[in-house]
């Protein structure tokens, strides 16, 4: 997931996701990301978004809208387009 890459004492606006990255810190970061008012879009890899499903779902806010992109890694597949 990622913001603009604004860093700071107190944190930050991403979170770079790896293989061994534990799925409830990825939750978290999510629902952090979703509470600040600075934040208007949250771009999120498909095949991470795919494992935060259950979480996203139950995400109905306008604002920050979430984009789900395809990584380098990880082409875009279309079936697991939810819209």
């Amino acid at each position: 997931m990622a913001g603009i890459g604004h860093r700071t004492a107190e944190g930050s606006n991403f979170l770079i996701v790896k293989q061994d990255t534990k799925l409830q810190l990825i939750e978290e970061c999510f629902q952090n990301l979703t509470t600040r008012d600075d934040v208007g879009i949250i771009l999120i890899n498909q095949h991470v978004a795919a494992t935060i499903r259950h979480v996203l779902k139950d995400y109905t806010a306008t604002i920050p809208t979430i984009l789900e992109i395809p990584s380098k890694e990880h082409p875009y597949d279309p079936e697991q387009d939810y819209i």
